[in-house]
C-alpha cells in the first residue's frame, strides 16, 4: 500500500511517498523523471513523522546525517549508485567519474553513473545532489540547478567550509 503528503521546505514543497509505512519517495516540484502521482496512494500527512523531524533537522542545520529505512525500487545497478550516494559525506561532492571508479573500477560507466543518479526517488536524503562534473561544476539535477546549488551551499554553510564561487552553474 503506498500512501504519500506533502511539506514545506526552504527548495519548495516536497512529497514524501511511502510504500507499506517505508519511505520510498522524496519528490521536488517540477521534478524531472517524476513518477505519475496517481501512484503515489492516499494522502495521509500523519504517516511521516520521522522523515518530517529529519528534513526538519536538515534545513535547520542540526542533522548532517539520515535514519530511516528506505525502500529504493530500481535495477541492481541503480541500487548500487544510490548505496554509494549515501557514502558522500555532507558538506563534500564528488564527481561523476569518481562514482563510477568507486562502483565500478572504470571512468567509462560515468554516463550510467549519471543517468542512475537522475532516477534517483529519494533526493535529498539519498544526495544526489551531491554529484558534480568533473571540474567541479553543476550539471544536471532532476529538482533543478537552484535547488543544487542551495542544498550544496546550505551543507557546506553547516559543515562550516562555505567557499564563495566554489561552484559555478552549467547548462
Amino acid at each position: 500500500m503506498r500512501t504519500h503528503t506533502h511539506v514545506e521546505s526552504p527548495v519548495g514543497t516536497l512529497t514524501l511517498v511511502a510504500t507499506d509505512g517505508v519511505l520510498s519517495g522524496l519528490y521536488m516540484t517540477n521534478q524531472r523523471h517524476l513518477p505519475d502521482t496517481a501512484t503515489f496512494g492516499e494522502n495521509d500527512p500523519t504517516a511521516f513523522p520521522a522523515t518530517i523531524t529529519q528534513l526538519t533537522e536538515y534545513f535547520e542545520g542540526t542533522r548532517t546525517e539520515f535514519d530511516l529505512p528506505l525502500h529504493l525500487h530500481g535495477t541492481d545497478f541503480q541500487r548500487r549508485v544510490w548505496a554509494e550516494l549515501t557514502t558522500i559525506p555532507h558538506g563534500e561532492t564528488t564527481s561523476y567519474g569518481e562514482l563510477a571508479l568507486r562502483i565500478t573500477g572504470t571512468l567509462t560507466a560515468s554516463r550510467a553513473v549519471g543517468l542512475a543518479n537522475g532516477k534517483n526517488p529519494i533526493s535529498i536524503i539519498v544526495p544526489c545532489h551531491r554529484v558534480v562534473g568533473a571540474t567541479g561544476n553543476l550539471t544536471g539535477y532532476g529538482g533543478g540547478l537552484a535547488r543544487k546549488q542551495h542544498l550544496l551551499d546550505h551543507e557546506r554553510r553547516v559543515a562550516g567550509t562555505t567557499t564563495p564561487d566554489l561552484f559555478t552553474t552549467t547548462g
